[in-house]
């Protein structure tokens, strides 16, 4: 059927090609009045299409197309479709308007994205709907409730300005898609590849035995038209191409959902629908969902996202399972699909029983549902973060390299393992498999991993076992060798990944797919940390420790060290994974242990050179037994042996996780827990106290607070008695507890029950309890993770039936080495015994205190046991270390007092109780645990880290860093005092090790006597200098160029975060210059610092979502773990330009410093850790940074062997300076590091011998108005209403000020805030003289220049009287201006030419004065320079010149220099 435009139009359209094309003229000057309708209604089913012939780029908006009950030839032609009214349905963009009002959003597809030659067309069919067509595909029901007779209307809008009407049929719509008959040549036809296809099929499928090589059976060729695909029919946002096998979602940063799509045709039974996810972009949350429905595409109206379809769809959402919508099963599996990455795979299949499977890269995640309908599709959400997916099929060669070997196993039995019968028991034996890390090295028949060069390399050590694990199987190594160069140790866990087909990464904990790692003492899945505090720490194992693991049969996962289980470590792992050792930092050697002869320990080992573990040789002492029950709540995990609690899925569940103590408190026992983790998603915190309720009793509620029978709890401030609140403002608030914090719970003999908040007791909360009470605690809101400390001892020693102590982070004593020893010269009431291993207090309760006989090396730590006790005493042992070297005591009965705390000739830190002293003064309160809880058997010791901090360890746990600034050269000092009697010596000191038996290290090699001069923190700077550089691992849109030192953001405006690959030490100026900004994003970069190595840190995608020991510098402000600590501090970074240089600084007293062009801003915030990172997002419109600080020379270091002139004669000069005379500067004594024009205009200043005593000290007075540093200040030109009354004045800005002494009267009577601000300019020569007056005075009196002798200052300091005459007073004028555009010009400001020593280029300059003037002293007036042309847009020409006569009436503020 012929279709024509009517002749009734738009007024800029034009019919052409027999009215069959339509043109809209001016299309680069109006964008509408393009109006054309059919000429005749459209008749049911008819299809009204156009094609879009030509389009411009000068508008926004494109073609519109719909119908209208209006008869065009009496219409009166709007300017565009979308004022029709009268029954109008016209589709705009994604909208549908009816009568010019929306009546649907998101339909079909976005008209504004066609194209040239694209079709798009309009159909009313017989049951009045209207449906959209866009090249040959029906977009679905845009409306209903049509008239019978209606108009085609077509918009030649926007960029749209010619279309042609093509030739219309009435269409009919098909329920189903033809299909080919199945070719009849069956095996015939086939080639190879489609039989080892059938195989592969099979195998993937479970059918291991069942592969046949014979014809397929009837009905099931494989052809070609048959191959699963996408519909043509899909959501409105999709883009189909490659055939159909591949679905993209158009407008990914605009649109987060109408992405779904669905197969061709019903999936068959045991027929894989798997894709690969190819592009995913970060804007959103949430990603990729995948599932099966029982609609045909061809009659679904397709929903915004698949979960919102009610009927018939089952859909893996995250890790769960939605079945019409609503969650049916919340933990599916262990992967979530809102962590796969590109690249990732993920499929489905309907089973012949039903049963429905969903796969992860291969992996059968299980049962999602047991029954299914036959007829079913596969369908496909690119929703949020996925963006493409392309369908994977069976013959894909990088598909059969990424299955696992069942597949090759399949097609060829002898394949990779060995060949048994049924009845055979042989078992492959595990061993290392071939294909390892860069820098590893398999040896002894796959037995034995190494890296051979591990003191030059730290990673690229993974190793993989040689098959997968069967459950139960316990995969062990033994450390052969260790190296003491690094930090970090020895990783293991499993993996799905096929070693075969890995490509091994540097670490395993990079890899993001299937993989659990023991790293530390923590787990890691997919290199995102799940346990925080897991078992022992693998980075304190030595050589001769064994570690291993094990999958048990029921998919959880148990990490064993020296063959102890550390408890349950990951749950629903699935079955065939592989082992994996990471051969990391410090481990250099490891091999497999197992039931044949195992080789034993290298030789150098034996030596010495590496520590023996004690635990690798006997047991530990039993522990306290006080552990978490197995009963808990149904969100609550037991793991690292019953000692930790925490929440599972702590972001969407909030409760259900309470956990209770394995036995029953004893009289005066405290049990106390350690906050480790928290999330600030919820509001309440931590529950804890005490019930009657037998764990095997109690039916567990949600919260604890529910119980109505025998329960006190504490909540917040409230004490509660089953359910009911007792009392409020108890003593401490537990919502406001943070990750770090101790809660202790006692009952006393007296039946009180008492809270201690890192032990310090907050008093009774209730009492009259019964005596048999089990601890209690409710992991309840922003509180997720707790672990036991060794804090949980008895504190009535009398009531206590075991001294047994908890060794929650064991260090494990003594290590190899000489035994500590005790020095001779101690209190006169210590015996020591046992060759000075063992002191015992005589007499009274003081006099106790003992030395340790040599200094302490850095790190090493002096550590006690308690032997006996003396409950008659109050008090007990004080710790800590001293400058007091214990030989210059000569007398020990006058030489030292009679307790720790009043030791005060030499300086001393010590621990008393909770308390931290230097000299007997308080420094801390509430530190770790308070040593008056101290029994029998309890271990103590103290240590000076390398970083100068002093740590107590208890038990062998790290209470945290004491104190800080610990002198270099200190001996350990302990305080028998109070009811400690006798202790003993469990330390050792280290071993002194030979040059030669020493392993290479970046300190080692001969230095001069210069070098070891230097103090450990200048060669720790000097190391860093020579090696800084980025980390390798960072954010994902980041690309390091310049052997490191570039960073360049390549993507997006975010995931730009990069670190310093080395700790920065000390005292050392860390610096960044801005290499590029693109102003198309807002904000730009942040800075500032991490405690922990970024190794093998999972960057987010911004810096200021790093939540754990992060200090970060953004905009103005300064955060902490996310948290603004303060605001208005230095510059706002956001307006720093390019070639900005920023740097990162912490001092001695572990302030952070920020440096703005080599300015100091001052301290940002306090107490950063040692060691920490450099981290810098680069965000918005910073897109790259390059390391300056190898280009930082040291202050003063230029211009050293420069001769200083300050003695230069006077005589020699012009006052000051000769003409054209080119002299060098004094050596720069300023510390601070400026901006090169602000130096430049410096280097001038010190040319000038005006005398020191006229500047300000405080160099931060000194202001460059430079284009930079003032863009950077976010300067305005104009500061306005200085003075009483008010007066504006400009900022001088191409100046740099340097500040003069102020003049304390002037400060007194505020002259620098009710006086008017102005310029002078004037010349070199009359500087000194004008200093020396205070105050302006006119050139001929002032200059020496000048015929006229000055005056001179007496010695009685009164001036030789005025001469009272008119002709004198009329020399004293002084021009002066608000704006330093007048005063700047060359007849006020002459030019002087000098050499720059530093760069030897000649400059010219110019020098200014910044003054206040006196309201009222002076006269306003044009400029005497007689210029016609505005000067300042900001001042009129007949204001810009101030003249003043009167004498007194200026001071001078500020010296500003101009360099040209």
């Amino acid at each position: 059927m012929a279709a024509e435009f009517h002749l009734r139009t738009g007024k800029l359209v034009a019919l052409l090609n027999g009215n069959r094309t339509a043109k809209r003229n001016k299309p680069t000057e109006e964008f509408n009045h393009g109006l054309a309708m059919s000429r005749e209604p459209l008749g049911d089913g008819q299809l009204f299409q156009v094609r879009i012939d030509r389009k411009v780029n000068s508008w926004s908006g494109s073609i519109e197309i719909g119908v209208t009950a209006l008869d065009p030839s009496t219409l009166d032609f709007p300017s565009s479709a979308t004022g029709l009214k009268g029954g109008s349905w016209i589709i705009s963009g994604c909208s549908v308007l009816r009568d010019g009002r929306s009546v649907l959003e998101e339909y079909g597809q976005d008209l504004d994205q066609l194209s040239e030659g694209d079709k798009v067309g309009i159909q009313r069919t017989p049951g009045g709907e209207l449906h959209l067509w866009v090249n040959g595909q029906d977009c679905g029901t845009a409306a209903s409730g049509l008239p019978p007779q209606v108009w085609a209307v077509v918009d030649l809008y926007g960029k749209c300005t010619q279309v042609t009407v093509l030739d219309c049929e009435p269409v009919l719509r098909r329920e189903e898609p033809l299909r080919t008959a199945a070719t009849e040549e069956g095996f015939v036809g086939m080639e190879l590849s489609d039989v080892v296809n059938n195989a592969i099929l099979s195998a993937y499928n479970g059918n291991l035995l069942n592969v046949s090589l014979a014809s397929p059976p009837d009905g099931c060729s494989v052809t070609s038209n048959d191959a699963l695909l996408f519909h043509e029919k899909c959501g409105t946002l999709i883009k189909l191409s490659n055939n159909n096998k591949t679905a993209e979602r158009r407008r990914p940063l605009d649109e987060f959902n109408n992405g779904v799509v669905m197969t061709n045709r019903p999936l068959r039974d045991n027929e894989m629908f798997e894709i690969r996810i190819d592009k995913l972009v970060d804007k959103w949350s949430g990603s990729i969902e995948i599932g099966i429905t029982l609609h045909n595409p061809n009659n679904l109206d397709y929903p915004a996202t698949m979960t919102n379809l009610r009927s018939g769809t089952i859909m893996m959402s995250g890790c769960g399972i939605l079945t019409n919508g609503k969650g049916t099963r919340r933990e599916y599996c262990e992967f979530s699909l809102d962590e796969l990455q590109e690249g990732d795979h993920i499929g489905l299949m309907r089973k012949s029983s039903g049963a429905l499977h969903f796969y992860i890269n291969g992996i059968d995640q299980g049962v999602a549902a047991t029954q299914t309908l036959p007829t079913v599709y596969g369908v496909v959400d690119l929703y949020g973060m996925a963006v493409k997916v392309t369908i994977v099929h069976n013959h894909n060669h990088s598909d059969r390299l990424r299955r696992n070997n069942a597949i090759m196993r399949a097609l060829s039995p002898d394949v990779g393992r060995r060949i048994f019968d049924s009845g055979d028991v042989e078992v492959e034996r595990l061993l290392f498999h071939p294909n390892c890390g860069q820098k590893a090295a398999i040896v002894c028949e796959g037995r034995t991993a190494l890296r051979p060069h591990a003191t030059d390399d730290f990673n690229h050590g993974v190793v993989l076992s040689n098959r997968s694990l069967r459950s139960n199987e316990i995969f062990q190594v033994r450390i052969d060798k260790m190296v003491d160069k690094w930090a970090g140790s020895i990783e293991i866990g499993v993996t799905t990944h096929n070693p075969a087909y890995l490509q091994l990464p540097s670490t395993m904990t990079n890899l993001r797919s299937g993989t659990w790692m023991m790293t530390g003492n923590g787990v890691m899945h997919n290199g995102t940390t799940i346990l925080d505090e897991y078992g022992h720490n693998l980075d304190r194992l030595k050589a001769g420790d064994t570690v291993g693991v094990m999958r048990k049969e029921d998919g959880s996962l148990h990490f064993f060290v020296n063959n102890v289980d550390q408890g349950l470590a990951a749950s629903n792992v699935p079955s065939n994974v592989y082992a994996v050792v990471d051969l990391y930092g410090q481990a250099a050697q490891a091999t497999i242990i197992d039931d044949i002869e195992l080789p034993p320990l290298p030789d150098d080992v034996l030596e010495g050179n590496n520590q023996i573990s004690p635990c690798s040789l006997f047991s530990l002492t039993p522990s306290n037994d006080l552990r978490f029950h197995h009963l808990h709540g149904n969100n609550a995990v037991i793991t690292n042996g019953g000692r930790t609690a925490f929440r599972q899925n702590c972001r969407s569940e909030f409760n259900d996780a309470i956990v209770i103590s394995s036995r029953m408190l004893r009289e005066g026992e405290m049990f106390e827990i350690l906050i480790q983790k928290m999330v600030d998603r919820w509001s309440g915190s931590i529950e804890a106290g005490v019930t009657a309720i037998r764990p095997e009793d109690l039916e567990f509620p949600s919260t604890m607070t529910d119980i109505d029978y025998d329960t006190w709890m504490l909540s917040g401030t409230a004490i509660m008695q089953d359910g009911n609140t007792m009392r409020n403002n108890y003593g401490c608030d537990l919502d406001s507890l943070t990750t770090g914090s101790r809660i202790g719970m006692m009952r006393s003999s007296n039946g009180d029950l008492h809270y201690y908040i890192n032990g310090v007791d907050q008093g009774v909360a209730c009492s009259g309890l019964p005596p048999e009470l089990y601890a209690v605690v409710d992991l309840y809101g922003q509180c997720v993770q707790v672990s036991i400390t060794s804090g949980s001892l008895p504190v009535d020693n009398s009531l206590s039936l075991s001294n047994a102590t908890e060794k929650s982070f064991p260090l494990l004593s003594p290590v190899p080495g000489i035994t500590h020893r005790f020095h001779a010269n101690c209190g006169k009431y210590v015996a020591l015994q046992n060759d000075g291993c063992r002191a015992v207090r005589v007499h009274g309760f003081s006099h106790g205190i003992v030395f340790s006989m040599k200094e302490l090396k850095p790190d090493e730590i002096f550590e006690v046991k308690v032997d006996e006790m003396d409950e008659q005493w109050s008090g007990s042992l004080h710790i800590g270390l001293t400058t007091l070297q214990p030989f210059e005591i000569t007398c020990a009965s006058s030489g030292l007092p009679a307790s720790l705390l009043e030791l005060r000739s030499k300086v001393s830190w010590l621990v008393s109780g909770a308390e931290v002293r230097r000299n007997g003064a308080l420094q801390k309160q509430n530190y770790g645990f308070s040593l008056e809880r101290l029994t029998v058997g309890n271990r103590v010791g103290v240590k000076r880290g390398s970083d100068d901090t002093m740590h107590v360890f208890v038990d062998g746990e790290d209470m945290g860093v004491a104190a800080a600034g610990i002198a270099k050269n200190v001996f350990a000092v302990v305080d028998l005092y109070g009811k400690v009697v006798s202790m003993s010596i469990v330390s050792s000191s280290t071993l002194e090790e030979t040059e030669s038996t020493k392993p290479p290290s970046m300190s080692s090699g001969s230095c001069s006597e210069e070098e070891e001069d230097l103090s450990p923190c200048e060669n720790e700077a000097s190391v860093f200098l020579a090696t800084i550089e980025f980390m390798e691992n960072h954010g994902r849109n980041i690309l390091l160029s310049n052997d490191g030192h570039t960073a360049t953001r390549v993507a997006s405006y975010n995931q730009g975060v990069v670190a310093s690959a080395q700790a920065l030490p000390r005292q050392l100026l860390f610096q960044i210059r801005i290499d590029r900004l693109n102003t198309q994003w807002t904000s730009s970069l942040s800075l500032g610092v991490i405690g922990h190595c970024p190794e093998r840190f999972n960057f987010p995608g911004t810096a200021s979502s790093i939540k754990r020991s992060a200090w970060l510098i953004q905009r103005g402000s300064v955060f902490h773990n996310s948290l603004k600590i303060c605001d208005n501090y230095g510059p706002n970074l956001d307006t720093c330009p390019e070639g900005t240089v920023l740097g990162l600084l912490v001092d001695n007293t572990q302030g952070l410093h920020l440096y703005v062009n080599g300015m100091d801003q001052g301290v940002a915030t306090q107490d950063i850790p040692s060691p920490c990172f450099v981290v810098i997002d680069l965000y918005g419109q910073c897109e790259q940074v390059t390391i300056v600080t190898n280009d930082i020379m040291a202050p003063g270091s230029d211009g050293s062997h420069l001769c200083c002139q300050g003695d230069v004669e006077k005589a020699g000069v012009v006052d000051g300076i000769k003409e054209n005379l080119c002299w060098t500067p004094p050596p720069e004594v300023n510390p601070m590091k400026t901006c090169e024009y602000q130096a430049l205009c410096a280097r001038f200043k010190e040319l000038l011998p005006l005398p020191d005593g006229y500047f300000n000290e405080e160099l931060k007075c000194n202001l460059c108005y430079c284009e930079s540093c003032r863009k950077l200040r976010g300067d305005e030109a104009y500061y306005k209403g200085r003075g009483d009354p008010p007066k504006d004045y400009a900022l001088p800005f191409g100046w740099c000020r340097f500040a003069l002494r102020l003049n304390p009267r002037c400060e007194v009577t505020n002259v620098y805030k009710k006086w008017h601000t102005a310029y002078h300019g004037t010349c070199v020569g009359s500087l000194r003289r004008t200093l020396d007056h205070g105050e302006l005075v006119s050139a001929g009196s002032a200059s020496i220049f000048c015929s006229k002798q000055a005056k001179v200052e007496l010695q009685n300091g009164y001036n030789d009287p005025e001469v009272n005459s008119a002709q004198e007073k009329d020399t004293v004028k002084v021009s002066l201006s608000p704006t330093m555009r007048y005063v700047g010009l060359d007849r006020f400001c002459p030019k002087i030419r000098f050499k720059d020593v530093r760069s030897q280029r000649h400059h010219q300059a110019q020098v200014a004065f910044q003054v206040c003037v006196r309201p009222g002293s002076y006269k306003i007036g044009p400029p005497s320079a007689g210029t016609g042309e505005s000067i300042d847009p900001r001042f009129s020409n007949n204001e810009i010149e101030w003249i003043t006569k009167e004498r007194a009436s200026t001071v001078l503020y500020g010296l500003l220099v101009r360099v040209e």
